[in-house]
C-alpha cells in the first residue's frame, strides 16, 4: 500500500491521520445526546429532500474527508468516507486509475454514494458503487466502528441505507485502468424502442458498430430525439491540432450533444463533463447565457455553486413570489431518479410526456451485479436511470406532490425502483415491500439496539 500523504494532508491524510479523525468523529457521537437525532455536521449535500431542524451538535467527520492509500499494483485505494469523488479521482488518476464508477457531480462523496446509490455511464458494466467496495469500516448507532464485507448483514443491507444503519468512516474500493482521453460518439434515435435495442446490444457485446463502448449514457430531449453517448478510452491524441473540449468553459456539454456527432475529452473533463452546469440545470440561474457565462467565474460553473443558490431560493421563496406576481401556478419540485427495466423505458417515457412533460431527461443503464435487497435490481437485468429535475406548475396542491406521487407509483406499476435523495411519498407497508424493511429493522436492532439512528422511512418520507 503506497502512502499517498504528500499533495494535501487534508485530502490524502495517510493512515494516522484517518485514525485520529476516527477518535474525533466517535468523540462527537459520545457528546450528541440521547434521543437527539444524529446527523453529520457537513456544510455541502446532494440530498433534495428537507429535514427537520435541530439544535443538537452533529457528527465530526471533518478528518474524514480524504485518500488514505492507493496500490496502483493492486488497483485499490483506502478511501474515508467523507473523501468526495473530486478529490478521490485526482489522487487515482496520477496512476491511471479510476473508481469504477464515479458519479456524476464533484461533491458527491465516496460513503454518500455508497449508501445513497451512485450510478454513471460505466454502470450498464460494473454496477453501482457498492459492489466494487471490497470491505468498509461503519460507525454503527452502538457508538462502535466495525469492519464489515461482503456477506455480512450489515454490508450486504448498507446500500440505499441513508445513514439509518450508520456512516462509513473508511473504504476500500477497486479502481481500473484508464489512459488519457476519452472519445465520444453522440447517436440520435427517433424512438425509445431503437434506443433500448441499441443499449441491449451494448449490454451485450460491449460495443455498437463494431467499435468497442466503455461509457454508456443518453439524454432523451423529445419523443422523437433520443441520443446514446458512447464513451471509449483512448491514448490517441488530436492529429490535426484540433483542441480537445472543453465544457468547463464557455461551451455546454448536453447542447454539443445535439450539434456534434463526435468528440475528444480529456478522462478528468469527461468524468466531470455534467458537473460544470448540472446537467442542465444552471440555465435556471442563468449561467448558460453567453454574456453572464463569460462572467461567471469558472471556479464557480459547478454543482455545488448552484446548489447553494437553489438552497437561497428555497430560503427566501423567491420563485414562488415570482410566480405569485406573474399569476402563475404554485410549483412542485420534480426532482428524481427512478430505474425501470430496459423494455419499458418506452412506456416510461411515454407516460412521463403525457403527465410531466419535463424535458431533456437523463438516461443511464446500468446492470446491478448481485442481488441487494434493499434497493431490488434483478441481477443481470439491463435497467435504465432515468433523471428528470425541474419544477411543473400544479397549483395550490403542489406541497402534496400529485406529480412525485403520480410518479412513484407509476414506475412501481413497471417492474422499477426510485432513488431516495429527493421527496418520497410511499406508506409505510409499501416502502417496506420496497425497500426490504424487515431487513433494516433486523440489522439496525443488531448494530443499533437502543435506536439511536433515524430509521430509512423516518428520514425519506418523515424528513427526520
Amino acid at each position: 500500500m503506497t502512502d499517498v500523504g504528500i499533495r494535501d494532508p487534508q485530502v490524502l491524510p495517510g493512515w494516522a491521520a484517518h485514525q485520529a479523525g476516527v477518535a474525533r468523529l466517535r468523540t462527537s457521537y459520545a457528546a450528541i445526546p440521547a434521543g437527539e437525532p444524529v446527523r453529520l455536521a457537513k456544510t455541502t449535500s446532494n440530498l433534495f429532500r428537507a429535514r427537520s431542524a435541530t439544535a443538537s451538535p452533529g457528527l465530526d467527520v471533518s478528518g474524514l474527508t480524504g485518500v488514505i492509500g492507493v496500490d496502483p499494483d493492486a488497483r485499490t485505494a483506502q478511501v474515508q468516507g467523507m473523501c468526495t469523488y473530486e478529490d478521490l479521482v485526482a489522487a487515482t488518476l496520477v496512476h491511471g486509475l479510476v473508481p469504477l464508477v464515479v458519479p456524476q457531480l464533484r461533491t458527491i462523496t465516496l460513503g454518500g454514494a455508497v449508501t445513497g446509490l451512485g450510478i454513471e455511464s460505466t454502470s450498464f458494466r460494473n454496477g453501482l458503487p457498492h459492489e466494487s467496495v471490497r470491505e468498509m469500516d461503519v460507525l454503527t448507532g452502538d457508538g462502535q466502528v466495525v469492519t464489515t464485507r461482503p456477506g455480512d448483514a450489515l454490508f450486504d443491507a448498507f446500500p440505499n441505507s441513508y445513514g439509518s444503519l450508520g456512516y462509513a468512516t473508511r473504504l476500500e474500493i477497486d479502481l481500473e485502468e484508464v489512459p488519457a482521453y476519452v472519445a465520444l460518439r453522440h447517436v440520435r434515435f427517433d424512438d425509445a424502442a431503437t434506443l433500448s435495442a441499441a443499449v441491449a446490444g451494448v449490454v451485450a457485446t460491449g460495443e455498437h458498430d463494431g467499435e468497442r463502448v466503455d461509457g454508456l449514457d443518453g439524454v432523451a430531449f423529445a419523443p422523437d430525439e433520443l441520443y446514446l453517448t458512447l464513451a471509449r478510452w483512448t491514448d490517441r491524441k488530436p492529429v490535426d491540432g484540433t483542441p480537445l473540449s472543453d465544457y468547463a468553459g464557455q461551451q455546454v456539454f448536453y447542447r454539443s450533444i445535439q450539434e456534434r456527432s463526435t468528440d475528444l475529452l480529456t478522462v478528468e473533463d469527461y468524468l466531470w463533463r455534467w458537473d460544470t452546469d448540472w446537467f442542465w440545470c444552471s440555465g435556471a440561474f442563468g449561467a448558460q447565457h453567453p454574456v453572464l457565462r463569460r462572467l461567471w467565474p469558472r471556479r464557480w460553473r459547478r454543482s455545488d455553486a448552484y446548489h447553494r443558490l437553489l438552497g437561497l431560493d428555497q430560503r427566501f421563496g423567491i420563485a414562488d413570489r415570482l410566480d405569485r406576481r406573474a399569476g402563475r401556478p404554485q410549483r412542485e419540485r420534480v426532482v428524481q431518479d427512478v430505474e425501470v427495466p430496459l423494455d419499458r423505458l418506452g412506456d416510461f417515457l411515454s407516460w412521463f410526456d403525457e403527465h410531466v412533460g419535463m424535458r431533456p431527461v437523463w438516461l443511464c443503464p446500468l446492470v446491478a451485479r448481485r442481488d441487494w435487497s434493499t434497493y431490488p435490481l434483478a441481477p443481470g437485468e439491463t435497467y435504465v436511470n432515468v433523471g428528470f429535475w425541474g419544477t411543473v406548475h400544479v397549483g395550490p396542491t403542489a406541497p402534496e406532490g400529485p406529480t412525485n406521487r403520480a410518479i412513484e407509483a407509476r414506475v412501481h406499476e413497471l417492474g422499477g425502483h426510485k432513488s431516495l435523495y429527493s421527496e418520497a411519498y410511499y406508506d409505510r407497508a409499501t416502502f417496506d415491500s420496497l425497500y426490504d424493511g424487515a431487513t433494516l429493522a433486523a440489522v439496525s436492532r443488531a448494530t443499533d439496539p437502543d435506536g439511536r439512528l433515524t430509521s430509512l422511512y423516518d428520514k425519506a418520507v418523515r424528513n427526520r
